[in-house]
């Protein structure tokens, strides 16, 4: 039997062991320990700042503010479109907990939320967590108390002031000064890949048209900011007011439009449709721009149903369009002062004279003056006073349709203007190059005929064929010819804020001796009893007389029409009037263009005498005269009597042209 073997431990061996086990246990905690020291070290100074804003953002929100809309003024200080109080009621996505549980709620407080309850759920559906949502808009004094009554009771819900656009003219600047509505998705991609925040606020309204439109960054101004404190679950605990920014407010926009001499526009075109273009022939200041119908632009801003927008829009005499500068008419005998000073600048003679039988052959075809029993022999101011259609049927071919353009141009016709707002059409006054370039044959509407004939000048230059203009074309072409050959161009804005626009202008290449005719064929037009205009242009303001010129232009076949005054209100001819005023001392030119109306004389003349006498009115200069004695010649044409009215009989063949 072995003996049991006896062990010894070393007591400095054991004693090692446990040294070395607390030696790495201590170096794993003073790893760990640098460790969170060093991450400690890193949130705290390295990115402290980081999560010192995310903290704060968590903490604090930031509400947009919206500016004031600047105002847009006429050239007196008359506000056009302003601003006024609006009361609505908002809903705070983040704020709420059961949305079917908040409208319910609303609406036992204000029963016309029931029936926008999809409207709401699809725009708090589709907005931004922190951007509020409109419940209810432009409410009433009584509604806008009871919500806010109970407001702090409902979580999310918000009542309200705020501002909303107001046009207080309605229709009259409907055009030109457009309107503001809801922003669409279109209108926040074209601000760029940055649009300003201020688009995803519910009650901000972006220009849309006109001037609204066209000085949108100019009127829109600069969100502030209210900074607001929340807690955990984004409900409004305090509000911090020395940390909101205010707002700026938007620029005015000073126009050179005269509002009353813009209301009178409208009210004389009645239910007819047209427009109306009035300058200063020394500035060119439009005074006057107006489209008829209208339509009232404080329909759009809280937004308008699709009912009445396609009333609106299916209408036949078209109020959604801007007639002023968006259609372009055959400007029928208006256009003869045009033609009348290329025949001049071809060497014609304003003396020499051309018997007018009533009709003109050419070719093979037979052109016919608008009163069939002929006017004799005249020479180019009768020509213009009786809107002969013979003399320039005889005469144009000796100008040629070349210079015929060439002479336009230099008067404006067929030019754009930069009035800064959209929808200008440029018209068309031939050329040979145009048709040739034209007329090529790519298409049924181009067939291939490039060569221009000279009977086609016959129907240009009595302001019809190819020829088409705009009322504001018009309006500037006889501003041209009434101060003397100045090339003064339109513009519509005074000023922008402070600053003023002023615009210096050239002469144009016509001789004032070429001018001095044509003024004087206008004056007879409007002056002497046997002119076209005469019963319809008397001012009746002392000494003050004006000088114009008619046009009736045809719209449609006579023989698909049937007659020329159809009973069909398409078919019927536009009638125009063009004029000045004083006739010597010229300040205000004006071009009527009546759709359909018939007669340039008998229902264009009246609207721009009516629209003239309220300017001359209003001038101080103009006033002056008026007061004076009446010369002792003109007495004694009053006590003469009236001179017998100018009638007007229609001709029954088809193919001649409108009476002016």
């Amino acid at each position: 039997m072995s003996e049991p073997s006896i062990f010894f431990e070393d007591v400095n061996e054991k004693q090692g062991t446990f040294h070395r086990r607390i030696f790495l246990m201590g170096g794993l905690t003073a790893l760990g320990i640098f460790a969170l020291q060093g991450q400690l070290a890193l949130l705290q100074l390295v990115q402290g700042g980081k999560y010192k804003k995310l903290s704060a953002a968590n903490q604090f929100n930031f509400r947009i503010l919206p500016p004031p809309r600047g105002q847009i003024l006429d050239r007196n200080g008359n506000v056009i479109a302003g601003n006024r109080p609006s009361f609505r009621v908002l809903l705070i996505r983040n704020e709420i907990e059961d949305l079917d549980q908040t409208l319910d709620q609303i609406s036992y407080v204000l029963p016309q939320t029931e029936a926008n309850r999809r409207r709401i759920v699809r725009d708090v559906s589709q907005s931004q967590r922190f951007v509020p949502t409109v419940v209810a808009s432009d409410l009433s004094w009584e509604d806008f108390s009871r919500v806010n009554l109970y407001a702090s009771e409902i979580p999310g819900v918000q009542a309200v002031m705020d501002e909303i656009r107001v046009y207080h003219y309605g229709g009259a600047f409907a055009h030109v000064v457009g309107y503001v509505s809801k922003v669409s998705e279109k209108d926040v991609k074209a601000e760029g890949e940055n649009p300003d925040s201020l688009l995803l606020h519910p009650s901000f309204r972006i220009g849309k048209q006109g001037v609204e439109k066209a000085f949108e960054k100019q009127l829109r101004g600069v969100a502030g900011a209210q900074k607001i404190e929340v807690n955990a679950r984004g409900n409004i605990v305090a509000e911090d007011p020395n940390g909101t920014k205010p707002p700026t407010p938007g620029e005015d926009i000073t126009l050179t439009l005269d509002a009353e001499i813009q209301a009178r526009a409208l009210e004389v075109f009645e239910q007819d449709s047209g427009s109306a273009v009035m300058l200063d022939i020394h500035t060119g200041e439009i005074l006057c721009m107006t489209s008829a119908p209208a339509f009232d632009p404080n329909l759009f801003v809280s937004g308008i149903s699709s009912k009445a927008y396609r009333l609106l829009a299916d209408y036949e005499r078209l109020p959604l369009l801007d007639k002023a500068i968006g259609s372009t008419f055959a400007p029928g005998s208006t256009f003869k002062m045009n033609t009348a000073l290329a025949l001049l600048a071809a060497g014609v003679t304003a003396e020499e004279r051309v018997h007018c039988p009533g009709s003109y052959r050419f070719g093979n075809r037979t052109f016919y003056c608008h009163k069939k029993s002929g006017h004799g022999s005249v020479d180019m101011r009768h020509a213009l006073k009786y809107s002969c259609d013979v003399y320039f049927y005889h005469m144009c071919n000796r100008a040629g349709v070349d210079r015929i353009h060439d002479t336009a141009h230099k008067l404006g016709l067929g030019e754009l203007f930069d009035l800064e707002i959209a929808g200008e059409k440029k018209g068309l006054v031939p050329t040979t190059e145009w048709k040739r370039t034209y007329f090529d044959g790519s298409s049924r509407l181009r067939p291939k005929d490039p060569k221009w004939h000279p009977g086609e000048t016959l129907s240009v230059a009595i302001g019809q064929g190819y020829t088409n203009v705009s009322a504001l074309q018009l309006a500037v072409y006889t501003a041209r010819i009434a101060n003397g050959g100045k090339a003064v161009t339109p513009h519509l804005i005074k000023k922008i804020g402070a600053v003023d626009k002023n615009v210096v202008f050239k002469p144009i290449d016509i001789p004032a001796e070429h001018l001095q005719v044509v003024r004087e064929g206008m004056y007879m037009v409007s002056n002497d009893a046997d002119g076209t205009a005469y019963r319809n242009s008397q001012l009746n303001l002392g000494d003050i007389k004006l000088c114009g010129k008619t046009g009736t232009a045809q719209v449609h076949s006579y023989d698909n029409a049937k007659t020329r005054k159809a009973s069909i209100w398409k078919f019927k001819d536009h009638g125009l009037f063009v004029c000045y005023a004083p006739a010597d001392n010229p300040k205000y030119a004006l071009a009527v263009v009546l759709e359909h109306g018939v007669g340039g004389a008998a229902f264009a003349a009246p609207k721009a005498r009516e629209i003239m006498k309220v300017a001359l009115l209003k001038d101080p200069a103009m006033q002056a005269r008026i007061v004076r004695p009446v010369p002792v010649e003109d007495a004694a044409a009053a006590a003469a009597g009236p001179v017998p009215d100018i009638v007007d009989v229609p001709n029954p063949d088809p193919t001649i042209p409108p009476a002016d």
